[in-house]
């Protein structure tokens, strides 16, 4: 017999569902409290690249590049419809 993966019922994460709605941890939830927990948690968007340096640049190549594509419609858009 083969087990599931995760080791869950239906029941049991039915169960699980029902006594965390009652439980409501998010109701008092704070966040980081001391100066690690803040410096650690404000690092999360640093996660896997996405907010490196160099993905900063490459975005603000690209909105560089939307910014002129846009310039050029409306010189075409003026020129051909006054």
């Amino acid at each position: 017999m083969q087990q599931k993966a995760s080791g869950w019922t239906a029941e049991r994460r039915a169960r699980q569902a029902t006594l965390i709605q009652n439980w409501r941890p998010w109701d008092t939830s704070t966040g980081p409290r001391t100066a690690e927990g803040k410096a650690r948690s404000s690092g999360n968007a640093w996660q896997h690249g996405g907010r490196s340096q160099e993905a900063r640049a490459e975005l603000a190549a690209l909105r560089r590049m939307l910014c002129e594509i846009d310039a050029m419609n409306r010189n075409i858009l003026q020129r051909r419809y006054g």
